[in-house]
This record gives structure tokens, C-alpha cells and sequence, in this order.
């Protein structure tokens, strides 16, 4: 597919322009819910070092984690405590929000809430859920399918704006590479620029191990860094990142998740990328 250049959207989300020429968005926060005490902690130490470094940033995290690989794996404390705690963090902090949704019956009450909707990436492909949620009238962030082509996402775009909604976001987070495995190709950031919507990389998902320690996923958070930086320099909108105080206590995703503490280090790196390339202000 070709690779087109120019005739991007901007996405606003509260008071924050994503798009060509803004400064790199920052999506990040632990993959779930473990209690309002710790998201908060994070929420707020998250936003202290976006402001010192002026950097755009959406928390996010998950009141339900629908798609874990065994019955017994935790999820989350569910739609309604868990919205109870998002909104604390937003009212609170004053951040904006993002959550996945994975039922019908959810959207109505995640949209009170949520400023953005994230379609997650095993449910990129159903048409009805697709067009309920866009249905919403909140900015969208659709994970790309581990088994989507890059080129195909322009179906899922087309079912969004087919409802009237713009606001788009488009997250890579891998493909599928064997059995456990996951890759990125960084030509597809390219293409998926092309279609005209913000794409933002998601770092940590990409090096997930899926169901790779038998019962739950495992993952090489130390490779995440290191794809973080790949990504900004190909121009990427935004960076996706689930943080932790102590990943290998984190109750989901804690091996593909990195460190709090070690996350301004890399966010000055991320910065200096854009700014020595010129792809964000």
C-alpha cells in the first residue's frame, strides 16, 4: 500500500490537540483497576511528570479486563466501581480519562465518564459493537487487531465515520508472530499515518507474551523502551504505555508493564526524538 504524506486529522480530546505537529500524547496508567488508593498514586505521579516535561497526557486504565487468558485471572472490580474510581482520578487530578469497553450495555455509562473509548483490539472487527460505541459521541481509540493488516484498518475507520464521529485514534500493539509471540513492523505506523487519523504505539502491549506463562500472559517489558524510541522516530502521535508502581506485583500485565520510576527518563528520550526529527512541537 502506498504511503501517503500530509491531510491529517487533528483529535481533540478536552483540551488536548493530537495530531501532525502537536507535541507527542502520552496514554498511560496501570492496566487495571487494583484499588482506588494505588490508581490514584499513579495517576497523580503520572501527571506531575507530564507537567514538568509538557507533555500531553490521558490516563488510562480498565474497570474490566474481559480478555484474559484464564477463567480464574483477575479482571477488575467491574463497570460500577470501577467507573467510581476513573472518576474520582478526573475529578481529582482534572486528566483525561480513557477506558476499553467490551459489552453493548457498558458504552452508555462508560461515555458519561470516559473521554475517550477504546475499542479493544480482539473486537476491532465487530461491525455492530464498532458502531455503538462511535454511536457514543466520545473521540474513539481503536487497538489494531494482532491479526490485522496495517492497510485494513481503513474497514474499521470507515465503520466509525460511517455514524458521523472524526475523532479517531488508531493503536498498534503488535501482530501476532507464531504461537506466544508477538512483532512489530514499523512500516505499519507508516501506512496507518496514511489513512489520515492519529496512530499512536503502544510500547508495552507489543512486547506481550500472550498466554505465554501457561495461565496468564508473559512479556519483556525490557524491550518495551527500546520500541517506544523506534516508534517516535517514525512519527507516531502519541505513545501508549501501561505503568506501575511494581510491575511484577501488578495484578494484570505486571511483565509487559514498566516501572514508574523509570518512566521520566524515558519520556525526556521520546521528547528529544520528535523534536530532533521535527514530527511534534
Amino acid at each position: 500500500m502506498e504511503v501517503k504524506k500530509g491531510g491529517y486529522r487533528s483529535v481533540k480530546i478536552g483540551d488536548i490537540v493530537v495530531g501532525e505537529g502537536q507535541p507527542l500524547l502520552l496514554i498511560g496508567g496501570p492496566c487495571v483497576i487494583e484499588g482506588m488508593e494505588i490508581t490514584l498514586e499513579i495517576a497523580t505521579v503520572l501527571k506531575e511528570i507530564t507537567g514538568e516535561l509538557d507533555i500531553p497526557f490521558v490516563f488510562k486504565t480498565s474497570y474490566d479486563k474481559a480478555n484474559r487468558t484464564s477463567l480464574y485471572s483477575y479482571r477488575g472490580p467491574g463497570l460500577k466501581d470501577g467507573l467510581r474510581v476513573i472518576d474520582r482520578v478526573k475529578s481529582k487530578l482534572g486528566i483525561p480519562v480513557l477506558s476499553d469497553v467490551h459489552r453493548f450495555d457498558e458504552i452508555a455509562p462508560a461515555a458519561e465518564i470516559l473521554d475517550v473509548l477504546q475499542i479493544p483490539a480482539f473486537l476491532c472487527r465487530q461491525t455492530d459493537f464498532i458502531l455503538a460505541v462511535s454511536e457514543a459521541g466520545r473521540p474513539i481509540n481503536i487497538k489494531k487487531g494482532q491479526f490485522l493488516a496495517p492497510w485494513d484498518v481503513r474497514h474499521v475507520i470507515d465503520k466509525v465515520t460511517s455514524t458521523g464521529n472524526q475523532d479517531i485514534l488508531i493503536t498498534e500493539r503488535g501482530t501476532t508472530f507464531g504461537y506466544n509471540n508477538l512483532v512489530v513492523d514499523f512500516r505499519g505506523l507508516a501506512i496507518m499515518k496514511g489513512l489520515g487519523w492519529p496512530v499512536i504505539f503502544d510500547a508495552t502491549h507489543s512486547v506481550q507474551l500472550p498466554g505465554g506463562e501457561g495461565k496468564s500472559s508473559g512479556g519483556q517489558r525490557e524491550f518495551a523502551p527500546l520500541l517506544a524510541r523506534a516508534a517516535a522516530a517514525c512519527g507516531v502521535h502519541g505513545i501508549f504505555l501501561e505503568v506501575h508502581k511494581n510491575p511484577d506485583r501488578a495484578l494484570c500485565d505486571g511483565p509487559n508493564s514498566i516501572a514508574l520510576d523509570s518512566l521520566e527518563s524515558l519520556l525526556k528520550q521520546l521528547k528529544a526524538i520528535c523534536h530532533a526529527l521535527e514530527t511534534c512541537v
